[in-house]
């Protein structure tokens, strides 16, 4: 990959078969365990993984099936931070708000689907706050 990170790449838009997973550093027993498979972000750790291996590692991690994660958090808008390791919890009062863990997606450009799908690849991302809001962004990539 000419020296670009699987998580450089999943922005990119590039892995569409793969899934990435945050995880604030409050939520993972340790970060030094997981870095020989993650990438280290400024507050926690970031997984990119093939599709299946990605889902069990953000079960493992969280005790949540993935897919019905992302399907309670769509019901909330929100802003979830475009390299994919925290967000704006949209139920944020002024107390302490941040994401616990982030599962994100791409999908490759798809002119027949229309709408976001037509002007680009797009990432779908999911977030968990602290506070227990879960809320969600799909975008379409830079670039």
């Amino acid at each position: 990959m000419n020296g670009e990170t699987r998580y450089e790449s999943f922005l990119a838009g590039d892995r569409p078969d793969d899934v990435l997973v945050y995880l604030h550093e409050d939520g993972v027993g340790s970060v030094e365990d997981l870095l020989e498979i993650g990438t280290r972000v400024d507050d926690g750790i970031v997984l990119v993984l093939p599709g299946d291996d990605g889902r069990a590692a953000f079960e493992s991690a969280t005790g949540m099936d993935p897919m019905a994660f992302a399907g309670a958090a769509m019901d909330t808008d929100g802003d979830v931070a475009d390299d994919c390791t925290g967000g704006t919890c949209p139920a944020d009062d002024g107390a302490d708000h941040y994401a616990r863990f982030v599962f994100a997606f791409a999908e490759e450009q798809n002119e027949a689907v229309g709408d976001l799908y037509a002007e680009g690849d797009v990432i779908h991302g999911y977030a968990a706050c602290a506070c227990g809001t879960t809320y969600s962004e799909k975008w379409v990539v830079d670039g």
